[in-house]
């Protein structure tokens, strides 16, 4: 028989959820005319901070590379997900995002007392959620979130080229840029472009 002693121990081992866990929830990859929408969620470690947290459009490459090591060692828990391309087009990209939103938040290996989402929409979730408007600047739990989903996206589109290096995917990371306009016009779409989106529908014509 086990004793109290050990009872105890082994059910604060085992109280995870506590109250109180905050989820911060961000996007990567709605405005490009290729490739999935990236998600993430992140609980980050009060007692291990990760300085230098920011909106990931206003750090480097380099150190956003650099920060997404640390928070995938430093959070408590964190999850990215995606939804395709596929389902960009079957839904629209703003439900396309919600689901990928929902996706990363049930990836999570704790489940959050609460969720802070970046922007002025929320996906549907079982858990207590708030919207913030340019919450990747004010929340570090948001702006982690945001880096995790940025760098998981721009490794999609440097895999890709090599699939397809007509593109410049590498380059432009699937926005509509003038090469990429060039390059679809002169190739036509390849298969993670979006055909809902209008520039890309035009060239299907």
């Amino acid at each position: 028989m086990r004793s109290r002693k050990f009872l105890q121990a082994e059910q604060a081992t085992l109280v995870w959820d506590t109250p109180g866990l905050v989820a911060g929830v961000d996007e990567a990859g709605r405005g490009p005319l290729a490739g999935p929408v990236v998600a993430a969620a992140v609980i980050l470690d009060d007692l291990n901070p990760i300085a230098g947290l920011a909106d990931s459009k206003k750090l480097t490459a380099l150190r956003r590379e650099r920060l997404y090591d640390e928070i995938r060692a430093k959070a408590l828990c964190c999850s990215i997900a995606e939804a395709s391309v596929e389902e960009i087009d079957a839904l629209n990209i703003l439900q396309a995002t919600m689901l990928a939103m929902r996706r990363a938040v049930e990836g999570l290996r704790l489940k959050p007392a609460k969720v802070l989402v970046d922007g002025n929409r929320l996906p549907v979730l079982d858990v207590l959620a708030e919207a913030i408007v340019k919450g990747d600047a004010k929340v570090p739990a948001i702006s982690a979130a945001s880096i995790l989903a940025k760098v998981h996206r721009d490794r999609w589109c440097a895999d890709y080229d090599r699939q397809f290096p007509q593109y410049g995917f590498a380059g432009h990371k699937g926005y509509g840029t003038a090469e990429h306009m060039a390059a679809l016009r002169e190739h036509g779409a390849c298969p993670q472009h979006r055909k809902s989106f209008a520039p890309v529908a035009e060239v299907l014509k």
